[in-house]
C-alpha cells in the first residue's frame, strides 16, 4: 500500500468511526402518528435505530413496516416510558393527548362528573397538561445526569399574538396554545439536571400527506357548514412547515441541540388565514365567508381561538444554530391537492 492509498483508507475508516459514534438508539413517543412516522423514517434514514412507543397492535404494525421496534405502553404508563428511555441513547417525545378519547375511561368519567359543566374544558385542559408533565418527568428522569438528549415538542401557538415570535420568547398565557406550553418550564428544569433537553416549537400547520392536524378539521367544518369561514377580515397569520422538514429539524435537535434551547419548526412565517380558507373553499366548490367569533365558536368549538389567532413566527435562529433548511412545498401549494380533499 502506498502512502496515498493509506491516507485514503485512513480517511474512510475515520468517517465510518464518526458515523458510528453519532448513530443512536432512539426512543420515540407518538411514533406511529402523522409526524411520528415521518420522524421515524428520517431517523432510520440517518442511520439511527428506533424504538417507538406503541399502545396498540396496529401502532406496532405501523412501526414494524417502517423498520422500527415497538415498545408496548402509553402516555399514561410512566413505568413503560421510563423503560423505553433508560435503554436509549436519546428520546424524542411527540405523544400528546389530543382529545377526551385519549384519556383512560375512569379518569375521563371523573373529569366529566367532577364539577360544573361550565368548567369541563378547563378540567380536561388541566388533566392534559398534567399528563404531559408526568410523561416528561418519567422520560427525563431516566436520562438524568447522563447528558443524553430529550427532544420535546410544543407549538408556536403558545406565543403572544400580533408579533413575530422568536425562539427567545416565553409562552403567553393569553395564547390558545398556553395549555401545552406550560410544560416548557419542566423541560428547562431538566436541562439543568444533566439532560440535554431541548424544545421544538412547531407551526400550527404541519402539513403533508395524511395530515391529521388542524387544517383537515377546518376542511371538515367547511363541508358541514357549506362554506369555508375565516374570522373578521382573515388577516390573522399562521406559520407553517411541511411534515418532512419538521422531521429533519427534530433529528437535528436530537443530534446537535443544546440543553435548554428552543427551536422553531417554521418554514413560512405568516400566511393570512383568509388565504387558507379561500383554498379550502375553492377546492370544495364552496364560498369563503367572513364569520364572527361567535359563529366560529359554533362551527369550530375549541378550535375557534386558533382560527382567529395572529401567530407569525420566525425560525431564523434555529436555521443559524442547526443548519436547518426547509426544502418541501409551502402550505397553500400542498393544500391545493386532491390528497386533502378525498371524495
Amino acid at each position: 500500500m502506498d502512502f496515498g492509498s493509506y491516507r485514503v483508507s485512513t480517511i474512510v475508516v475515520t468517517i465510518a468511526a464518526v458515523h458510528w459514534e453519532i448513530a443512536m438508539r432512539v426512543f420515540v413517543t407518538g411514533a406511529s402518528g402523522f409526524i411520528g412516522q415521518a420522524v421515524v423514517k428520517e431517523l432510520i434514514g440517518a442511520g439511527h435505530q428506533v424504538t417507538g412507543l406503541a399502545r396498540s397492535d396496529n401502532a406496532a404494525r405501523k412501526l414494524a413496516k417502517l423498520g422500527a421496534k415497538a415498545h408496548a405502553g402509553s402516555l399514561h404508563e410512566p413505568d413503560a416510558l421510563r423503560a423505553g428511555a433508560v435503554s436509549a441513547d436519546g428520546v424524542i417525545h411527540l405523544a400528546f393527548i389530543h382529545g377526551p378519547a385519549d384519556i383512560p375511561l375512569g379518569r375521563r368519567l371523573g373529569l366529566i362528573l367532577g364539577g360544573s359543566p361550565l368548567s369541563i374544558i378547563g378540567r380536561f385542559g388541566a388533566e392534559i397538561t398534567a399528563a404531559d408533565r408526568r410523561a416528561i418527568d418519567a422520560l427525563a428522569g431516566s436520562l438524568e445526569g447522563s447528558g443524553r438528549p430529550l427532544v420535546t415538542v410544543f407549538g408556536t401557538m403558545g406565543m403572544a399574538p400580533g408579533q413575530t415570535a422568536t425562539e427567545d420568547e416565553e409562552p403567553d398565557p393569553r395564547s390558545p396554545g398556553w395549555m401545552r406550553s406550560q410544560t416548557e418550564g419542566a423541560v428547562k428544569a431538566w436541562a439543568k439536571r444533566g439532560v440535554r433537553a431541548t424544545m421544538v416549537r412547531l407551526a400550527p400547520s404541519v402539513h403533508g400527506d395524511d395530515d391529521r392536524g388542524l387544517v383537515p378539521r377546518f376542511i371538515a367544518a367547511a363541508r358541514r357548514h357549506k362554506s369555508s369561514g375565516y374570522v373578521g377580515d382573515g388577516e390573522n397569520r399562521w406559520s407553517a412547515v411541511h411534515c418532512l422538514d419538521a422531521a429533519v429539524l427534530l433529528r437535528l435537535a436530537l443530534e446537535e441541540g443544546r440543553a435548554g434551547a428552543r427551536y422553531h419548526g417554521v418554514a413560512e412565517e405568516g400566511i393570512p388565514f383568509r388565504q387558507i380558507s379561500e383554498v379550502i373553499g375553492r377546492r370544495l366548490n364552496l364560498p369563503a365567508v367572513r364569520i364572527t367569533p361567535g359563529e366560529a365558536a359554533r362551527r369550530l368549538s375549541w378550535l375557534a381561538p386558533f382560527a382567529a389567532y395572529d401567530n407569525p413566527a420566525s425560525s431564523q435562529r434555529t436555521r443559524e444554530q442547526l443548519g436547518w433548511r426547509p426544502t418541501h412545498s409551502d402550505l397553500l401549494t400542498d393544500l391545493d391537492r386532491e390528497a386533502y380533499f378525498p371524495a
